[in-house]
């Protein structure tokens, strides 16, 4: 029996919390990580699951704005450090994985390295 590329329902849980996958899914944690909406999936996994728990605030004695303005206070700070620490993530993830972490802004390398090689056929160098 060969083995899946992508990981069973157990090992994507035991991901998303941190663990590391065997060396067969490298090429699907390379997508997740640096593919399309890697990032979407990156933000949705630190900020949704921590709603639940700002909800609780809600359930505090007194007025309504106070137990979203208490919600907000945690919130906003968590938005702005998530995306912040988004490309140590990816790194952090891939070393673990056992692969390149120069890997995690390639994108970004394409797009610069695009934009070069126009510059210099614009400006006839190429």
């Amino acid at each position: 029996m060969t083995e899946s590329p992508t990981p069973t329902f157990a090992q994507r849980v035991g991901y998303i919390c941190g663990k590391n996958l065997p060396a067969s899914k490298s090429e699907w944690v390379l997508a997740d990580l640096t593919g399309p909406g890697a990032t979407r999936r990156y933000l949705t996994r630190i900020l949704l699951p921590i709603i639940p728990v700002l909800c609780l605030f809600l359930l505090l004695p007194g007025p309504l704005w106070m137990g979203l303005a208490m919600m907000a206070l945690l919130y906003i700070p968590l938005i702005y450090f998530t995306v912040a620490l988004m490309y140590v993530y990816r790194r952090h993830r891939l070393i673990g994985h056992g692969l390149d972490p120069a890997l995690a802004d390639i994108d970004a390398r394409r797009r610069s390295e695009a934009d070069r090689l126009d510059y210099e056929r614009r400006h006839g160098r190429a």
